[in-house]
């Protein structure tokens, strides 16, 4: 029984500062991010390149994105780099069913987790969001970038060139993880289709520090 209790204990220490040890490692760079920590609350999922986020079935406009994520080099596949997103509905409400907790209490339940492979690829299947309902701001994906070593941050968001909404500064200039994010939709047997490539820490400031 004393062996038992000396097992547990070394292996609750050994868990309580393997888990210590990656907090340590985690770091918020490119400035002040509020619910960048959400990057973190995929559990105990098993991650995968391609992911399905809640409603998928049911969504009228379903999407699919997908695209490669490259290393600071631009050219490198970068691998064990997970992508975090989450959206409005087609309403344009961050949905809830009344059970959330973290901070899915603000970003709803349409949202996921991708985690790239050796080729660097990512793919997600939603559906394409609305606009908030005051009709000012152009529908939009969130996305979140949690790189292998503890950097965490976030890029420009999705959005979707035919929406009228869109702003002359929200196409030109220098974004975050290296282009707009602003996505030309092809339709393909009923899916709307698009890709966006990211490269890890580009117009991240103190990314290098």
């Amino acid at each position: 029984m004393k062996t038992r209790f000396l097992i547990s204990g070394i292996a609750l220490i050994f868990f309580s500062c393997a888990q210590s040890q990656e907090e340590k490692n985690n770091r918020l760079v490119g400035g002040p991010c509020e619910g960048c920590e959400a990057v973190f609350e995929y559990g105990n999922q098993k991650l995968n390149s391609i992911d399905t986020l809640p409603d998928f079935g049911q969504g009228e406009d379903k999407l699919k994105i997908s695209g490669i994520i490259y290393e600071p080099d631009g050219k490198t596949p970068a691998k064990d780099v997970i992508l975090y997103v989450y959206h409005t509905n087609a309403a344009g409400v961050y949905p809830t069913r009344g059970d959330e907790e973290g901070w899915e209490k603000r970003h709803g339940y349409l949202r996921g987790w991708i985690k790239t492979g050796k080729d660097g690829k990512y793919t997600f299947y939603t559906q394409i969001p609305g606009s908030y309902p005051s009709g000012q701001t152009p529908a939009h994906i969130h996305p979140l970038i949690l790189e292998p070593d503890g950097k965490y941050y976030y890029i420009n968001e999705y959005l979707f060139a035919s929406d009228p909404l869109l702003k002359k500064e929200e196409v030109n200039g220098e974004f975050r993880g290296g282009n707009s994010g602003v996505l030309e939709l092809k339709e393909t047997d009923g899916i709307h289709t698009a890709r966006r490539d990211i490269i890890l820490g580009k117009n991240i400031p103190g990314y290098k520090d």
